[in-house]
């Protein structure tokens, strides 16, 4: 089974390049984690083993991005869908890729069991 849900665009104080206070980023990172919590419970996604998900980066311009740095910025995100599931996030396979440009910014997390 595959469920499909948008969630906000990676916050840039989370990117492992910026160089901010741990209080912004550690407020950015809670707020991530409990949109991608939000999200998958509204989603109704049945957890199971094996289980993947697939990050999907929408940007609204055609700017070069660092996929290993958007990764790295969405952990709160995938820290809260496992929350929400209830799995271990090293049980669950990660792919992650760069879509085609949107009108506004977001990333479309694919669970697929």
């Amino acid at each position: 089974m595959i469920w499909r849900f948008p969630v906000s665009w990676p916050d840039p104080k989370l990117s492992p390049n910026s160089r901010v206070h741990w209080s912004p980023k550690a407020k950015a990172t809670k707020s991530q984690r409990v949109e991608g919590w939000g999200a998958t419970k509204l989603a109704k996604v049945i957890p199971s083993l094996p289980m993947s998900i697939k990050l999907t980066f929408h940007p609204e311009d055609n700017r070069r991005r660092d996929l290993d740095n958007l990764i790295s910025a969405t952990k709160g995100l995938r820290d809260g869908i496992s929350d929400a599931l209830g799995i271990d996030d090293s049980k669950i396979q990660l792919t992650a890729e760069i879509g085609p440009i949107a009108a506004t910014k977001h990333v479309v997390v694919e669970i697929s069991t």
